[in-house]
Order: C-alpha cells, then sequence, then structure tokens
C-alpha cells in the first residue's frame, strides 16, 4: 500500500506541475491574442475554481464515515452553519472579510503543499526539509503576490470593485516581502539539495508574476492545491484505501473525487440563486458570488484539515537520506 500511495503522491506533483505550466502558456498567449482580457479570464477563473471545488467536499466522509447517521447529521448541519455565517460575513463585509480569507487561505494552502512534500518524504525516507518555511513561502506566493503587483485592479474591478486597494498602503512592501520569502526558502531548499520543493516555489513565483491576477489564483486552485489534496485525502479515504491496498491508485484518487462530484453541482445551484438575490446582473456578479460561496467553505474546510495537516507537518521522517 505504501508503494501505491507513493506512487500516486509522485504522479499528482507532476501532474500539478504540467497543469500549472501548460495554463501559464496558455494564458500568456491569450493575453497577446485577445482583445477582450476580462472575458476569457473569467471563463478560465470558473473552469478551474469548479475543477477545484470537489476536493473540499470530502470532509464528512473523513471525519465520519457512517454516512446515514445521527453524528453525520449534526456535523453537516455544524458545517453548514459555519459555511452560512462566513457567507453572510462576506456579502456584508466583503473588504473585511476578504483580508481575512486572504491570510487564511495563504497559511492553509502553505501548510497544504509542506504536508503533501511530507507525505512523500514519509514514505521515501528522505527528510532535512524546512516545513516551516516551505508552507510560508508555498502559501504566500500565489495567494498574496497575484493580489498585490500591477495588474491587480483589472482583477478585482471583475471580481468586486469594493476590494480594489484591499492592502492599503503595504501594497509594495508585501510583495517585495513574498518575492524575498520564496527566494530565500528556494535558497535553502537548494542548498540542502531538495530540488522539486524548490522548482514549486519557483514556478509558483513565475505564475503569481506573469499571469493575470484572477488567472493565477484559479489555476493554483484548481490545478494545483486541488488535486494535491486529493492526493492526500487517497492517505484516509476507506475506499481509496482498499484501492491502494489492491495497488490501483488511479482508482483510488478517481474515488476521491467522484466522492466531491456532487458539491460542484450544489456550489454552482447556489451561487446562481445567490447571485440573482443579491445583483441584478448574472454574468457581472456570478464569480464574485461563486468565490464567496468557495471562500465561506474554505473555512470549516480548513478547521477539519488542520489536523491531518499537523500530524503530517509534525510527524517523525527519516534522516539518511536527504534530497
Amino acid at each position: 500500500m505504501q508503494e501505491s500511495q507513493y506512487s500516486l503522491l509522485i504522479k499528482i506533483r507532476q501532474i500539478s506541475l504540467g497543469s500549472v505550466f501548460f495554463g501559464l502558456g496558455l494564458a500568456l498567449i491569450l493575453v497577446q491574442l485577445s482583445s477582450n482580457q476580462v472575458s476569457w479570464q473569467v471563463a478560465i477563473a470558473l473552469t478551474a475554481l469548479v475543477i477545484g471545488i470537489p476536493h473540499g467536499a470530502v470532509d464528512h466522509l473523513i471525519a465520519i464515515p457512517e454516512l446515514f447517521s445521527f453524528k453525520m447529521a449534526i456535523f453537516l448541519i455544524k458545517y453548514l452553519l459555519a459555511t452560512g455565517l462566513a457567507i453572510w460575513f462576506l456579502v456584508l463585509f466583503p473588504l473585511f472579510g476578504f483580508q481575512i480569507i486572504v491570510v487564511l487561505s495563504a497559511l492553509h494552502f502553505g501548510v497544504g503543499d509542506a504536508s503533501f512534500y511530507m507525505e512523500i518524504y514519509r514514505r521515501s525516507k528522505r527528510a532535512n526539509f524546512p516545513r516551516v518555511l516551505f508552507a510560508l513561502a508555498a502559501g504566500f506566493t500565489p495567494v498574496l503576490i497575484p493580489l498585490v503587483n500591477s495588474k491587480t485592479r483589472d482583477a478585482l474591478e471583475a471580481v468586486n470593485p469594493k476590494l480594489i486597494g484591499w492592502a492599503g498602503s503595504f501594497t509594495s512592501q508585501a510583495l517585495i516581502a513574498c518575492v524575498l520569502l520564496n527566494l530565500t526558502a528556494v535558497a535553502v531548499l537548494v542548498a540542502r539539495k531538495i530540488y522539486w520543493p524548490a522548482i514549486d516555489l519557483l514556478t509558483l513565483l513565475a505564475l503569481a508574476l506573469l499571469a493575470p491576477p484572477l488567472i493565477a489564483f484559479a489555476l493554483y486552485f484548481g490545478l494545483w492545491h486541488a488535486i494535491r489534496h486529493t492526493a492526500r485525502l487517497t492517505l484516509e479515504y476507506g475506499p481509496s484505501l482498499m484501492q491502494h491496498e489492491l495497488g490501483k491508485n488511479g482508482k483510488s484518487f478517481w474515488l476521491a473525487v467522484r466522492a466531491g462530484l456532487p458539491a460542484v453541482a450544489i456550489v454552482l445551484a447556489f451561487s446562481v440563486w445567490l447571485t440573482f438575490v443579491n445583483s441584478t446582473s448574472v454574468s457581472g456578479h456570478f464569480l464574485w458570488y461563486l468565490l464567496v460561496v468557495t471562500w465561506a467553505l474554505t473555512v470549516p474546510h480548513m478547521a477539519l484539515t488542520a489536523r491531518s495537516d499537523v500530524k503530517a507537518m509534525t510527524q517523525e521522517v527519516f534522516l539518511e537520506f536527504p534530497t
């Protein structure tokens, strides 16, 4: 089973890297060819966000394996209540809510990426990995940099004009700090001969600096974070574990994806309803409300995944074969 899990994690690392490179290349081509920048950016962002939704919809199956039980009903009520409160807060206080989500998301994404590598190294007897430094760089690079560079205004205008200027007078300082954090982490990793995480950080830096901000975050969320998190779900989700025992890691991954697919229809339908209720133009506001619902779902999702993240980040690993 360990071999199947290790093989899947390595495959997903390659797929996520390749997907982001492809997405970045496509975005750079469209920037040069398209006259209507906003329309295609919104289309790609919506697609990537939808791809990323299922990864956060398996929490209940991990926490409580008994699907039809009183415990599950109570769990779902609490989960949906937390999500509803987060939606209410984001709709009522979009700027402050956005600022909170940015920080929490950066921490969540970074710790998730570091935990992904810790799961790889635990199965390959490799260590010497600066997990905290990597987590900070891997989280703030794809989240913060696209929101504080020179192209940010147009992206925020397309999402919600109230978010423009969200970082106040610290915009340039935040950009410089994030780039320095990324390059420092890369230098430490290379000095320790840990090359794949260093390649990851440089890839995320290129994505954050070169792609339009809306595209940069959406590609990262849907084609990087979501599929890596799904790979880690297969290490805990019962049906996926059974497939790992049979050496079928592809099917193991698909079962984790399939378990979250109903959430896509629910989230999209609710986002459309929220758009109709709160605005007169669906086409002009749907992206904002889809983001609101996605961010709101992230709140209980982050709280629940913190357990597995902390376990992965603090577990003992072997030291004989630094990579």
